[in-house]
């Protein structure tokens, strides 16, 4: 605990010197941190921005306007659409770097016009181990940092403190953007999305933790915690599952047997 107190003053330090910041807000276990963080160090000189767009479901919009509320930080919703990028609609292995070129260009301007300094966004130590090539974008914008991950922070000890603080994320489970589900080389489009949005809802009507639809095209790939996926194959709620599904635009429903794991996709890269 001492390491991760000196970290957390490295991480005041540096907050404080930025004298006014936006915070890259989701409503996640990281960005909520990092906007407590920013209010402790300079107060309301502080903001959190949630850029929304096709790619952030509805349920995710609304939680990052209650938690913001929470916190205590300002908060404002910011309208974007990667969909306008066609190296993102394209949906390569390098899909995530046109996301946040996209994303974070728009904060860094809106950042600019309304007289902050910073855009501050909340990637950890811990994403150093995962293929993230957002990274890249946010390395190349000039007034954009990673300050969790400068100072070192684990999503254990990022929880940890979220814990201590009484923040409302502190166990939250991990999120991504609906369109990392789309399989690499389908195009990311609003209808997908949308499929991938309304199907994760059916699931989780029946199964707790974890869930995600995976987009092959015609195909439905669902996956939950391993534990739980004898839930979602009983007879009657797969049948449920495979009609609302299909009801959706899907041909075939698949449940992956490995359950439920971060960054699954990746997998072909």
């Amino acid at each position: 605990m001492k390491k991760t107190n000196m970290k957390i003053k490295q991480l005041n330090d540096l907050l404080t010197g930025f004298g006014s910041i936006v915070v890259a807000f989701s409503g996640g276990v990281d960005s909520s941190f990092l906007a407590a963080a920013a209010l402790r160090a300079v107060g309301d000189k502080a903001i959190a921005v949630t850029d929304f767009s096709e790619t952030l479901a509805e349920s995710k919009k609304n939680e990052a306007v209650l938690i913001a509320k929470e916190i205590g930080i300002k908060h404002i919703l910011l309208n974007i659409s990667e969909l306008n990028s066609p190296k993102f609609v394209e949906n390569t292995a390098s899909r995530c770097y046109h996301c946040k070129k996209e994303r974070f260009s728009v904060l860094a301007d809106w950042a600019k016009k309304n007289g902050y300094s910073w855009v501050l966004e909340g990637s950890n130590a811990d994403d150093l181990s995962d293929y993230r090539p957002g990274m890249k974008a946010v390395d190349e914008l000039e007034t954009t940092w990673s300050p969790l991950l400068e100072v070192g922070l684990t999503k254990n000890e990022i929880r940890e403190i979220s814990r201590l603080w009484n923040l409302p994320t502190w166990d939250k489970l991990s999120a991504a953007c609906l369109s990392s589900r789309v399989a690499y080389g389908i195009s990311v489009t609003a209808e997908r999305l949308k499929q991938i949005e309304s199907g994760e809802e059916l699931v989780k009507k029946f199964c707790p933790g974890q869930v995600r639809v995976r987009h092959h095209g015609n195909i439905a790939r669902i996956e939950v915690a391993p534990e739980n996926i004898r839930i979602i194959t009983t007879p009657k709620i797969a049948e449920i599952l495979e009609q609302g599904l299909k009801e959706i635009g899907f041909t075939y429903v698949t449940v992956d047997l490995a359950g439920y794991r971060m960054g699954s996709m990746n997998a072909v890269i």
